[in-house]
């Protein structure tokens, strides 16, 4: 296939998969241990498959599109996509680490071994972000009280903490189930697109 070729598919098959992400997204659920508005949704399946295949650009655009159709198409409550931006970080964080250990070794341990480590870097650096930005941005745009800052430190160690290693470990094992079925044709995939990581 040609450059031109090649382009035209890449742009093609990115737009297929984040329109199925923005579908994915709308399909979520709460934990029962955990705040009822913090979701789990499967949105970060296609995104990596985009990252795997492509490079982790056409991850990060599946991402990117995805919230964007998001905020146009649902709003959002704050009037400002603070959810869009929060949920498109998390992605990139987790899928970036996953699709980079892939393509680098090409097996299925290298995979577990990026979603483990995409895992622990969206945890941690979500539970960061949502002490000293997210939260206080809702608090801002939401106009309701600030809580206190062990109040916060509460919330994030007891819920934006284990929600995001639980949303990691079960996007994990969807994905690990689906490369199974899927890895010949990723990598048959991967060596008419490949691109240096």
């Amino acid at each position: 296939m040609n450059v031109q070729g090649s382009r035209v598919k890449k742009q093609v098959t990115v737009g297929m998969l984040s329109s199925i992400a923005y579908l994915l997204i709308m399909v979520d659920f709460p934990l029962p241990v955990l705040p009822n508005f913090l979701l789990i949704d499967f949105s970060e399946i296609p995104a990596l498959i985009a990252a795997i295949v492509f490079g982790p650009g056409a991850g990060i655009m599946v991402e990117a599109i995805k919230n964007i159709l998001h905020y146009l198409i649902q709003g959002s409550a704050t009037g400002v996509p603070v959810g869009e931006i929060s949920n498109f970080i998390a992605g990139v964080l987790f899928i970036v680490p996953s699709a980079y250990m892939f393509r680098r070794f090409k097996s299925m341990k290298g995979l577990t071994a990026g979603l483990v480590l995409g895992t622990v870097l969206m945890a941690v650096v979500m539970s960061i972000l949502n002490y000293f930005v997210i939260m206080p941005a809702y608090v801002l745009f939401l106009n309701i009280p600030e809580m206190s800052a062990e109040a916060l430190k509460a919330f994030v160690v007891k819920g934006i903490l284990p929600f995001n290693i639980i949303k990691g470990l079960i996007i994990t094992a969807l994905l690990l189930a689906v490369m199974s079925k899927i890895k010949t044709w990723i990598l048959t995939q991967m060596k008419s697109n490949y691109r240096e990581v």
